[in-house]
């Protein structure tokens, strides 16, 4: 029996603060005893580990990463081993990624093809989201058969003519079968076939700059989106979570749901929270390693995500995490925005900047592990194996230096990208060392993991439901 004890730290979580060691035995968090009683005192362990002065967290939970996704032509920049060894670096130990329906293909066989990918390569664990791209009468069958063996949330586009995009019609039938299997519809919410015309108008007017990537994905059709899936799912009867949410009119359509008491949920990215169309106006063509969709927004949307996260009108904070290097991947746009790959990397990223929003007073310390790792693992089925320290839980565990300062750089991160989005960014928190199911991956800013070391976690239905 291996044991670790974990002394002398602050442990938070999205219920608790408190001054506790924490007794972990072959992967397993076993008990919490407050540092200094007898019970305390009485335990040994092979590795004990100083925390002192610092924050005990649980692992952080990723909701939304996209591996090795293809896109445009190329392929994220990230593999599953790059980009879950740099997730542990940002003290995230659990991802829950995308495997993709390709028309044409059943479910199984994208599945299958991204376990594939994923098998034997990652540091941390992890669990797949089903892209479903093709909806008809075998993908329906397919969904019941995929909920029963823990994949239990399918993600749809409004967004993507041609390629990912769902009908009005076919997104209602996905609905209906997760109203009756237990699965959870995850919404891309943009207005894709309006977002065309624009782009085509766009482009015709030799308007070819990144920056008007953001003007063409307008905030209302972003809203229009939301409130349609909104009504979809209310038609169906299903639950709805609505992705990368990042324009004020969208969390109005969010609040305005929950006020009626529907199980309406959504997620938004530390992207939107901290970057803005400022970027992605930067000169000489450096504005497209800020393209994404949902695109950033002008800054004064930030304070309606703010409120949201406080309000509980938005409950996950996930990175969209899709990088494509500038040389070679975003250059493919160079003179026709609508070219160049959508995606941030940011899985690194996440849970210092989040922490800056505590520092900053935008949330508190607990609210910051419930959107990072508690509310994420509830909503896709992992709690309370993950999200949480408390006994029986994976000793999926963080030890934080909240003092500690860093300067975020493309010469300091771990992400396999040519650039950083949040370059020459000052936050104050810094991950000193991640253990993962009771494994040290990082060890005092040393990683000490392995590929393959991280296991694919099948998930339990929503635990979040009103």
């Amino acid at each position: 029996m291996s044991r670790t004890v974990i002394r002398g730290g602050l442990v938070i979580t999205a219920s608790d603060e408190i001054h506790a060691d924490v007794l972990i035995e072959d992967g397993r968090i076993v008990a919490l005893a407050a540092t200094g009683t007898p019970a305390a005192e009485s335990w040994t362990a092979e590795r004990v580990i100083d925390a002192t002065g610092k924050y005990v967290i649980p692992g952080g939970v990723d909701a939304h990463t996209h591996m090795e996704l293809p896109f445009g032509g190329t392929f994220a920049s990230d593999t599953f081993e790059t980009g879950t060894r740099a997730a542990a670096w940002g003290g995230t130990t659990t991802i829950i990624d995308f495997a993709v329906q390709s028309v044409g293909h059943s479910l199984r066989e994208g599945l299958d093809a991204w376990n594939a990918k994923a098998d034997g390569k990652c540091a941390i664990d992890y669990a797949f989201h089903m892209i479903v791209s093709d909806v008809n009468q075998e993908t329906l069958k397919e969904m019941d058969l995929l909920v029963e063996e823990g994949v239990t949330s399918f993600k749809q586009f409004m967004a993507y003519p041609g390629v990912f995009y769902s009908d009005d019609g076919q997104i209602l039938r996905a609905m209906q079968r997760s109203a009756e299997n237990g699965g959870l519809i995850m919404m891309h919410a943009e207005n894709g076939i309006a977002i065309d015309v624009l782009v085509e108008q766009a482009l015709a007017r030799g308007e070819t700059d990144p920056r008007y990537h953001g003007e063409v994905r307008k905030a209302l059709l972003e809203a229009e989106a939301t409130h349609r899936a909104i009504k979809l799912a209310q038609v169906a009867g299903a639950p709805l979570y609505v992705v990368h949410v990042s324009a004020q009119e969208a969390v109005a359509e969010l609040a305005r749901a929950r006020d009626e008491g529907l199980n309406v949920f959504g997620e938004t990215c530390p992207q939107y929270l901290f970057l803005s169309t400022d970027n992605l106006a930067e000169p000489d063509f450096e504005g497209s390693k800020y393209v994404c969709s949902t695109p950033l927004r002008p800054r004064e949307h930030q304070a309606a995500l703010w409120r949201g996260l406080r309000t509980n009108d938005l409950q996950v904070v996930s990175t969209d995490h899709c990088p494509f290097c500038f040389v070679g991947q975003k250059e493919l746009g160079r003179g026709d925005f609508s070219k160049i790959p959508n995606g941030l990397p940011g899985v690194e990223n996440r849970m210092d900047l989040l922490h800056q929003a505590v520092v900053d007073g935008h949330i508190s310390r607990r609210r910051w592990i419930e959107i990072a790792c508690a509310t994420p693992a509830r909503m896709f089925g992992l709690y309370p194996k993950k999200g949480t320290i408390a006994p029986g839980a994976d000793a999926d565990v963080v030890i934080y230096d909240p003092h500690a300062e860093q300067v975020m750089s493309v010469e300091t991160h771990h992400m396999n990208v040519d650039y950083s989005a949040y370059e020459g960014k000052r936050v104050t928190g810094r991950v000193e060392s991640v253990l993962s199911r009771g494994e040290p991956v990082i060890t005092e800013r040393e990683f000490t993991g392995r590929a393959g070391h991280g296991v694919y976690t099948p998930r339990s239905t929503c635990q979040y439901l009103l």
